[in-house]
């Protein structure tokens, strides 16, 4: 179940019954079931997850690994996710080398957007992965990825192509690496990492879509727009799931596609069809935001006015979530209104307001970066050129200063529109 869970592997739903069948007693792994559950960020798993608690507390919690484990799953079933990470921490201090542990730590820290501290809790781990432990170069994967976001490119690399040496069915590990590749503008070496490498994530579950995605954003930075569109439709929705992770990977790369002017046909109804079936959602703002992209991308006005009345009512409540959706959710979710509407200066204001703490929805750089290119653009067209320039430098910044596709083209345009007037 640990080596399925670590490589995101289709198995671990059955390995994880099959513990449970075996041991229906165990607490840690009725806390698992629960926890992942709520990793899903679906409202109707809210209740599996519950269950799984009484489960876990009923059962036979032996030693303080357990316990952490349940008190992780109570704790972020009150809202309270970065308690559920200090509980995990506090299970690392007692077993370090517990990779399990630290993957789900890290997972939790990657939906609250906390990449500083998702380096600091692997970093601290690290030492008890030596060079004997079998699931070391799982925690290199993780390593890479946290090196990646915080900006140590070439750290990252290095520390993410040390573990697929080690342990080759990492697909964390190989998508870290992909995401240097991305933001450091080198598509060719992005691409011939995710081909010459399938047996890190062709055996996935759905993560296997993401990496397809990623492989789609490389084309596109080489201007091959057409074959990023033929990724879409052959792998990346070959299956019309529901998973907001799906959603997400399917709505960022329509939304990019068209603000390069390219026409993406009827592909945005299957997915608002799916996003209206969750305007009550409120689990993960980074996932509304996305099924938001659906909605406004088929033009579905009443949902879409369902879900921006959502983002209000959550952000007046109390708890960890509903300050997210307070901000940057509400300005971010009217950004995209407004953007889908042609209303091109509010959604700038709007989007730039909510930018300073797109941080705190989770998610990757990579991933945000659909938002970072819509307030650019909103920009362009509501002819901010000073304000968007400097926000493309900062996003220049961000990725080490290597222009991709996207800055120049930006850059291009703002220096043509400034020419105009002076002729």
């Amino acid at each position: 179940m640990i080596r399925a869970f670590l490589a995101h592997g289709t198995a671990t739903p059955q390995c994880l019954g099959a513990v449970l069948t075996a041991e229906p007693n165990f607490a840690m792994g009725h806390a698992a079931r629960g926890l992942f559950s709520l990793m899903m960020g679906r409202r109707e798993l809210v209740q599996t997850a519950k269950e799984a608690l009484l489960a876990a507390r009923a059962s036979d919690a032996a030693n303080p690994r357990e316990r952490a484990w349940i008190d992780a799953l109570d704790a972020w079933l009150a809202d309270r996710p970065s308690d559920a990470v200090a509980a995990m921490e506090r299970t690392l201090q007692a077993y370090p080398a517990d990779t399990l542990s630290a993957k789900v730590s890290h997972g939790i820290r990657f939906i609250l957007g906390d990449a500083q501290g998702m380096r600091r809790s692997i970093e601290r781990v690290l030492p008890a992965h030596d060079k004997d432990h079998p699931l070391r170069g799982f925690a290199l994967g993780c390593h890479a990825f946290t090196l990646e976001e915080t900006g140590e490119y070439d750290n990252a690399e290095q520390a993410g192509r040390s573990g697929l040496e080690l342990t080759p069915d990492d697909a964390w590990g190989l998508h870290a690496v992909a995401h240097v590749f991305d933001m450091t503008a080198r598509p060719d070496l992005g691409i011939d990492l995710i081909e010459n490498n399938t047996a890190a994530w062709d055996h996935c579950n759905n993560f296997r879509y993401h990496v397809w995605w990623h492989k789609a954003l490389l084309h596109m930075d080489r201007g091959e727009l057409d074959v990023a569109l033929g990724l879409y439709d052959a792998q990346i929705r070959s299956d019309k799931t529901d998973d907001y992770r799906d959603i997400s990977n399917a709505t960022s790369l329509l939304l990019r596609l068209e603000l390069e002017g390219m026409e993406v046909g009827p592909r945005w109804a299957e997915l608002a069809d799916i996003a209206e079936r969750r305007t009550d959602d409120g689990c993960v703002v980074f996932a509304d935001l996305h099924y938001m992209l659906a909605l406004a991308g088929a033009s579905r006005p009443d949902a879409q006015r369902a879900m921006t009345a959502r983002f209000a009512r959550d952000a007046k409540s109390s708890g960890e979530m509903p300050a997210r959706y307070a901000d940057p959710g509400v300005a971010a979710a009217s950004g995209l209104n407004a953007f889908a509407e042609g209303r091109y200066d509010a959604a700038f204001s709007d989007l730039a307001s909510a930018r300073p703490n797109m941080q705190s929805i989770g998610g990757s750089h990579a991933q945000r970066d659909v938002f970072e290119r819509l307030t650019i653009d909103a920009g362009l067209r509501a002819g901010r050129y000073e304000q968007t320039e400097d926000i493309l430098h900062a996003r220049l910044k961000q990725r080490a200063g290597q222009a991709d596709r996207f800055t120049k083209t930006r850059m291009a345009s703002i220096a043509e529109a400034r020419r105009i007037p002076a002729q």
